[in-house]
């Protein structure tokens, strides 16, 4: 089971969006978290350990993710998605986006 983790900022709209449309996909296990303070499900050491894989929406997201969490991220692949704070969450559009740029990188079983 690969484990993937979604990043942005506040986990309210991007990255729980993410967490929704792979959560069935076959072979992965996922989740969300927020880098801001007061965000849904805070960023911890722990989910970075936790992970295997790691999107950020944003290169903000990529450099405060290092920024904050470097010792935890030795051996971690993290992608920036490159996809701004436009969308409401599951935002047809963003369902569409996270689809593309994200499948190509998750397991086939």
């Amino acid at each position: 089971m690969q484990k993937v983790l979604f990043i942005c900022s506040m986990n309210r709209w991007r990255s729980p969006t993410a967490e929704q449309v792979f959560s069935e996909h076959p072979g992965v296990e996922c989740t969300s978290a927020g880098l801001n303070r007061g965000a849904e499900n805070p960023l911890t050491a722990e989910l970075v350990d936790w992970a295997e894989l790691i999107f950020v929406m944003e290169r903000s997201h990529k450099a405060k993710l290092s920024e904050e969490f470097k010792p935890h991220l030795k051996g971690k692949r993290v992608f920036c998605l490159d996809i701004p704070d436009n969308y409401r969450f599951m935002d047809p559009a963003l369902v569409k986006l996270l689809r593309t740029k994200v499948t190509p990188f998750l397991a086939r079983d």
